[in-house]
């Protein structure tokens, strides 16, 4: 299932931030890019997360918002964020109804898969890679902000 060309589903999810985040709150004012990883604490995701959050100043000059994306609660956010310093905001969907609307959940591991989605300011998803196994990172932050010139 892609949704390239499509208007991304809109999802409500509580952060680390402390405040609940909005897709379509964006709409007209930024791009995003939504970073969907299984775990928290696990060894890729703790290199992909920092990387993506070292990144924000490139990404806040192209007018982007970074959002992560799991199953992990608010609490295992703020503990991982703290100790990894990762800045982005980090979204819990502990039902994976956002995975599945997004097509990236593993329900039977209870985790989403690893993926990257780029919406456009104007809602619309302009990129999309989902890793073929949860253990595979091969979409970077460079490889991102290079879509994001495209739009």
């Amino acid at each position: 299932m892609s949704l390239l060309g499509q208007a991304a589903p809109d999802f409500t999810l509580p952060s680390n931030t402390g405040q609940d985040v909005t897709l379509s709150s964006f709409k007209g004012k930024k791009n995003v890019v939504l970073v969907f990883y299984p775990l928290d604490f696990s060894p890729v995701c703790s290199m992909q997360l920092p990387e993506y959050s070292g990144r924000q100043d490139d990404f806040a000059d192209a007018d982007t918002v970074v959002l992560g994306v799991n199953r992990d609660s608010v609490h295992a956010h703020k503990a991982w964020a703290a100790e990894y310093g990762i800045e982005v905001p980090l979204l819990a969907d502990m039902k994976l109804d956002t995975a599945r609307q997004y097509g990236v959940a593993i329900d039977e591991r209870g985790i989403s898969g690893r993926a990257v989605f780029l919406i456009d300011k104007g809602g619309v998803v302009r990129f999309e890679h989902v890793e073929a196994k949860p253990g595979d990172y091969t979409v970077r932050p460079a490889d991102v902000l290079a879509k994001i010139a495209e739009l």
